[in-house]
């Protein structure tokens, strides 16, 4: 994972996320494990044992500007006003993309065990499906969201099941004992 540490005079940030202080007590560790040359405990939390190439920039002479957003033109398709019935477009997942998902996973899954299938809508509007052992904790869905889309390792985010909506909030539970076999979860932000 290549992330990019940014040193301002008024904090830092990653990857061009918001400016942390220095003053907080989270950020002052994680500075410090930079320090010693070692890994952050949120960043090894992000990889699980793989390898983080951290370049740092040095801007404390100047005080944080928050990155512009870049322009992404829309690209998606629109309906015509007045029309007595909307055509509705879906793009369900083809199985082509739904095992592309499940080889490209970083989950370890013991065949021996049952299993289930798990969906996982991101705040970012995209989705995940994946294979999980039923005895695999809520734990390893956050972890998996994690190593699928490293942007989110410094963003504070809470999972929660679809109809009836609930925040599984004890992250030890096993997906059978939580209930959320072949289930939608969807992540949603702080």
């Amino acid at each position: 994972v290549q992330i990019l540490l940014k040193l301002w005079r008024n904090g830092f940030s990653l990857d061009d996320g918001e400016l942390r202080s220095y003053s907080d007590p989270t950020n002052a560790q994680f500075l410090e494990s930079v320090k010693r040359g070692e890994i952050p405990l949120e960043l090894q939390r992000l990889v699980h044992g793989g390898q983080v190439n951290l370049d740092m920039e040095d801007h404390q002479e100047q005080e944080y500007v928050k990155p512009r957003l870049r322009f992404k033109a829309f690209s998606g398709e629109g309906q015509k006003l007045g029309s007595l019935t909307p055509e509705i477009v879906s793009t369900p997942s083809s199985p082509e993309e739904e095992e592309k998902s499940i080889l490209n996973a970083p989950v370890l899954i013991d065949d021996s065990m049952p299993a289930t299938k798990i969906q996982i809508r991101l705040a970012d509007g995209s989705r995940l499906i994946q294979k999980f052992n039923q005895t695999h904790r809520i734990k390893h869905i956050r972890d998996f969201i994690i190593q699928s889309r490293p942007a989110f390792a410094t963003t504070d985010f809470v999972l929660v099941t679809t109809f009836p909506n609930k925040e599984l909030t004890d992250e030890s539970l096993t997906l059978q004992e939580a209930d959320i076999l072949n289930t939608v979860i969807l992540q949603q932000l702080k």
